[in-house]
């Protein structure tokens, strides 16, 4: 079992749902960084159950324990270990799921692939796992700031209900203003009561994430097989729910000729070069352009739905169940900060790798 993400900063994570905590440990940390503890909590804030109406009422607080290479509120370059107990499980909830395959959860292919499986919560393959990079994610955040590199991801659809790709106009940062997460205020309240008229039928909904990176330097990535493109999708789709990646255009560029979608390169005011568009979503030759990078993620409703279901248990037996317990409608709201996480993760993974790839010798020092 893949456990690890990452070259040079790299997180190994560990823990299950209705274990005693989640945890990981972070290598390739640079050195001398402020670790501000606040900020890490915020971001673990972000991601916590019982926010609001809209999702799960499971009760953590969620707090983070910092367990190694910090020292004086500082990176020392050394692996940094961290915990986040859990404190609110109910694992009773899940009694009469243990010999049930759950349609559409990893029930089934767990136990098939393993012969044994942790039926509380999903254990392993539980969403609380993301905990982890989130506290991981956060960390890169504290480099990439130094670096002048951002981070914002929102919720763009529920749905059928979307505010488009287009984001320029839009100011971000309220996203957190409500509890969808979407910099839309009018779209949010719909969301937001589409989310409740579902959860109220005892049913799901999915969503599309857009993501955007500002103040990415040009050459991130590397050709041939680990284009940027294709880790950060890698690192998306490995997100519980997700079913769909892409990035610029997407899917839509297909129905667009070549003399639209080509970016042409021009200079700025500083005599800089850019491009005069952003189809390539930042994005070209599997390397960074230095546009903003955008793309999008979709993830599924969610699976678990407190309404009767149809499926097989271990013994090969058809049957009917409800599930019970406390489940999210909708994951968007607190899949934005975990799509973050993953894409911070990502870029400074990339970022450290693109320092070593020029040598600046001179020839009297070769």
């Amino acid at each position: 079992m893949s456990n690890s993400i990452g070259k040079i900063f790299r997180l190994t994570t560990f823990g299950e749902s209705h274990g005693v905590g989640v945890g990981g440990v972070v290598d390739g940390m640079p050195p001398g960084i402020a670790i501000d503890e606040d900020f890490i909590q915020a971001e673990l804030n972000r991601r916590r159950p019982g926010q609001s109406a809209i999702t799960t009422s499971r009760n953590e607080a969620d707090k983070v324990e910092l367990l190694s290479g910090v020292f004086e509120g500082k990176s020392t370059g050394c692996p940094i270990g961290f915990v986040v107990r859990n404190t609110n499980q109910h694992s009773n909830d899940y009694d009469n799921l243990r010999d049930l395959f759950r349609p559409s959860h990893a029930d089934y292919t767990y136990h098939e692939k393993y012969g044994i499986r942790d039926h509380r919560g999903g254990g392993r393959s539980s969403a609380r796992i993301t905990i982890s990079r989130c506290v991981a994610g956060a960390l890169a955040k504290l480099v990439l700031r130094q670096a002048g590199i951002s981070v914002r991801a929102y919720t763009m659809q529920v749905g059928s209900l979307t505010i488009g790709r287009e984001y320029r106009h839009l100011n971000l940062a309220t996203a957190e203003e409500n509890s969808v997460r979407c910099p839309d205020p009018a779209m949010a309240e719909r969301m937001e009561n589409l989310i409740k008229e579902v959860k109220k039928d005892g049913d799901t909904i999915g969503g599309v994430i857009q993501c955007v990176v500002t103040g990415c330097p040009v050459g991130l990535g590397s050709p041939e097989f680990d284009k940027l493109h294709a880790r950060l999708g890698k690192a998306m789709l490995g997100i519980n729910a997700v079913k769909g990646f892409e990035y610029g255009e997407g899917f839509e560029g297909v129905t667009m000729r070549g003399s639209e979608q080509n970016d042409i390169f021009t200079l700025d005011a500083d005599g800089n070069i850019t491009t005069a568009t952003n189809h390539s979503g930042g994005i070209q030759g599997g390397l960074s352009n230095g546009q903003d990078i955008v793309f999008r993620v979709a993830f599924k409703p969610v699976a678990t739905l407190l309404r009767n279901q149809q499926t097989v248990d271990t013994r090969r037996n058809e049957t009917e169940f409800q599930a019970r317990g406390r489940h999210d409608p909708c994951v968007l709201p607190r899949a934005v900060p975990i799509v973050e996480a993953m894409a911070a993760m990502v870029i400074l993974d990339e970022y450290l790798l693109n320092q070593g790839v020029r040598f600046n010798g001179t020839e009297t020092g070769v």
